[in-house]
């Protein structure tokens, strides 16, 4: 380990010439000059000390006076939620953010703490402001009081970017409101493995999907080029194959070839990049043996060369040191701190190490200072975009007037409703109130803040609609009794269970709610969520026998699913008559989920994920290569419990069969397929139509069916109306068996319905010359 050492003395040179004042006044500090004039004029004028200083990221002072206090220390070395530094206390922090000698904070959660840093980054030499991060995954949820929307595998059943996009465009809005600038997200990693706690911090196991939901969230989050004072970086992370891992394990070992590698993983980072994404963060683990933070394949070859992305990356937490301790490619951190900067890396999350490790490397010609200009430059240009210089603080009334206000509360909700899936229903749904007067309401999931999902705090209890109170405030006439549960899954009584049954017996229905833990503020309790892996789905605790012994008593049963993650039921499946999968809806999930229970809402959300009936089908996804499913097993059934793109309706929908404007085409030619979709119920609803592609013979295998595309379809009960798609080179094209990628002559299949499953899929084939 490399012994951490604090000097400051003698590390800031002589000054060029004075910052403030008209006459003579620093080039970089006049706002009307050019952006890439402003980041030369400055990064002329600062010492080295100054220059590594950008490249470091710090925790924030509360955040290390709190975990100082109440976190065990190897809690602090091996997770990644905590942090602070014991011969740095926020003292000595502070004093090095006055000599401008820290570029970049992340945990800071108030208003009050991000002006105090900005006021002391304004004293330093330069007075170059702080960039603040935080993991504002599904709105700037860790900080208390703001607007929870659903987490992105909710975001993602909605199939809508648009919706996507403006929920991302409200939580930027809310996060420069209380001083922040950036966000570590959308996470587009594609989830194939459920095992894996950060499912629900994904959209899915579909590239397409995965990809245009990330894209959708960039553009929310930066519009444009994210210039100016209402705008944040988004950060597309973690490249690449957290989502895959070895066991499901968060940060374990990613192999696989590199056809897969561009037909899966990359795409949705490149979508990214396409709308503009400022930054990149590494992933945790090593890919094919070379760990990602050390990886210039990736960061240099790939991304910056055959991608031409212009921002800068970023560390995920404290994975540098990991070269040396965890992944063992390297002798000592200093040795990683060379590696990871010659890789490609321009950003260290978190903690003085790198700093003094990066000026040595320096000092000793080992590292070069032009290439540390070269990581400075690009966090330079982003402060100035993002209008820093100019005013780095926030004030109370603008935090007051956008966070969590009626505008956004009313995205999230609507949000909720178009991201609930309804998974099963024999008649029982929509609740007649007029047949089930006295409905029981249990659950460890029931009337907690469960729902909000993991990268979230505890928020006010005003803030949060839990799904008790959604179903009391929608129905307020209905007769609800509650058997609550503590929120500690893996803590369920057996008395409560005795008493929820009791209770059954003398009502009309009963809804149990049932799924798993995220509260990221019960940290060593949770069932779900990042470094929360599992080696199996199934529900936790007593749930099971709590479902089961329910529907003993012969009362009609819902069974409401709150989870991130894809969940093994098949006994409620086979037993129960209704079946709603409600993910992690955020904080006004439970109207939401009330609403679509008692019929206010018609469900139209679809599956962004394949649901497997027991973990031993892991992995479990649509676009199977054919001979994966070659044989069945042989000790139960071979078949997903749920295929992706599957979610029910309260009407029915009917496809008429694919029309083709042509049966052939050249290779760079172009057509379209349509169907006619009618809404053949009795209610209004939106159906999610789906365009798959097959390639029917190629030179290497093909995945069975891989969505090209779809379209959310609003229809009047009794309404017809033709859906039309353009099916274009790009969505024909592959690496072929010597990795060139294009279009082969040959067969196609067109699939197009209402979900992956065959049966639910009109088919038509096309030639390509």
């Amino acid at each position: 380990m490399n012994i951490i050492r604090f000097s400051l003395i003698g590390l800031v040179s002589a000054l060029f010439f004075a910052c403030g004042g008209e006459k003579g006044q620093a080039a970089y500090l006049d706002p009307a000059q050019p952006v890439e004039k402003r980041v030369s004029d400055l990064l002329g004028r600062m010492t080295l000390e100054e220059k590594v200083g950008q490249m470091c990221q710090y925790v924030g002072l509360e955040h290390m006076r709190q975990t100082a206090a109440g976190v065990d220390p190897e809690e602090i070395e091996k997770g990644h939620a905590n942090g602070f530094y014991p011969e740095f206390p926020p003292e000595k922090i502070e004093q090095m953010t006055r000599e401008g000698l820290i570029g970049s904070f992340l945990h800071v959660l108030t208003v009050e703490e991000a002006n105090h840093l900005q006021v002391l980054a304004a004293e330093s030499r330069l007075k170059v402001p702080l960039i603040i991060g935080i993991d504002a995954i599904h709105g700037n949820a860790l900080v208390k009081g703001a607007t929870v929307y659903p987490t992105p595998i909710n975001q993602a059943a909605s199939f809508n970017p648009e919706l996507i996009e403006k929920m991302a465009r409200q939580t930027a809005l809310e996060m420069r409101a209380t001083g922040m600038h950036w966000t570590f997200t959308p996470n587009v990693e594609v989830a194939r493995d459920a095992r894996w706690g950060r499912f629900g911090e994904t959209f899915g196991e579909d590239p397409l999907l995965v990809g245009r939901m990330g894209a959708a969230t960039v553009r929310g989050l930066q519009m444009e080029d994210y210039t100016g004072q209402d705008k944040v970086l988004a950060c597309a992370k973690h490249f690449v194959g957290g989502s895959q891992s070895v066991n499901g394990i968060n940060g374990a070992p990613f192999d696989v070839s590199e056809r897969t590698m561009r037909e899966i993983f990359f795409p949705p980072f490149k979508d990214c990049i396409d709308a503009g994404v400022a930054t990149f963060m590494s992933a945790h683990n090593e890919y094919n043996g070379i760990p990602c933070h050390a990886n210039k394949y990736l960061i240099e070859d790939v991304v910056r060369g055959e991608w031409k992305f212009k921002g800068f990356f970023v560390s995920d937490w404290m994975d540098i040191e990991r070269l040396e301790d965890y992944h063992r490619v390297v002798p000592t951190w200093e040795d990683a701190f060379k590696l990871t900067v010659e890789s490609g890396m321009d950003i260290h999350m978190h903690g003085p190490e790198f700093y003094f490790g990066v000026i040595d490397l320096v000092k000793q010609g080992k590292l070069s200072e032009k290439r540390i200009d070269k990581s400075v430059r690009m966090i330079l240009e982003a402060k100035f975009r993002l209008g820093l210089f100019e005013n780095p603080y926030v004030k109370d009334e603008t935090t007051r007037k956008i966070v969590f206000n009626e505008d956004h509360r009313a995205t999230a909700l609507e949000a909720a409703r178009q991201g609930i899936v309804l998974l099963k229903n024999e008649g029982l749904l929509p609740i007649d109130d007029k047949k089930y007067h006295k409905i029981l309401v249990t659950g460890p999931n029931c009337n907690n803040q469960s729902i909000l999902g993991d990268w979230a705090m505890e928020q006010p209890e005003e803030n949060v609609i839990t799904i008790w109170e959604g179903l009391k405030q929608v129905r307020p006439d209905v007769q609800f009794s509650l058997c609550d549960f503590d929120w500690d899954i893996r803590k369920m009584d057996t008395e409560k269970v005795k008493q929820a049954v009791s209770m059954a017996r003398t009502s009309d229905l009963a809804i149990v709610v049932v799924g798993e833990n995220s509260m990221r503020w019960n940290w060593n309790e949770r069932t779900n969520g990042e470094n929360v892996d599992r080696y199996d789905l199934t529900l936790y605790g007593l749930q099971q026998e709590l479902v089961e012994e329910i529907y003993k008593t012969g009362i009609p049963v819902i069974v409401v699913l709150t989870s991130g993650r894809p969940m093994t039921t098949e006994w409620i499946d086979d037993h129960i008559p209704a079946i709603v999968n409600a993910l992690e809806p955020g904080g006004q999930g439970g109207q939401a989920v009330a609403e679509i229970l008692f019929g206010d809402v018609n469900p139209s959300a679809k599956l962004p994920m394949t649901i497997p009936r027991h973990s031993g089908q892991i992995q479990t996804y649509y676009n199977y290569r054919f001979t994966s499913k070659w044989f069945p097993y042989a000790t139960g059934k071979s078949t997903p419990l749920y295929e992706f793109g599957y979610g029910l309706s309260y009407t029915t929908y009917q496809y008429s069969e694919v029309k083709l404007s042509t049966n052939e085409i050249k290779a760079d030619g172009t057509l379209t397929a349509s169907v006619e979709v009618t809404n053949t119920g009795m209610r209004d609803g939106t159906e999610i139509v789906q365009l798959y592609i097959t390639d029917n013979i190629s030179s290497a295998t093909r995945p069975v069916k891989e969505l090209k595309d779809f379209a959310r379809v609003d229809l009047r009960a009794g309404e017809t109306r033709n859906v039309e798609f353009t099916i274009t080179p790009a969505q024909l094209a592959f690496y072929n068996v010597d990795m060139k990628y294009g279009v082969e002559p040959g067969m196609f299949t067109v699939s197009i319905g209402s979900s992956s499953r065959d049966a639910d899929l009109k088919q038509a084939q096309f030639n390509v010359k």
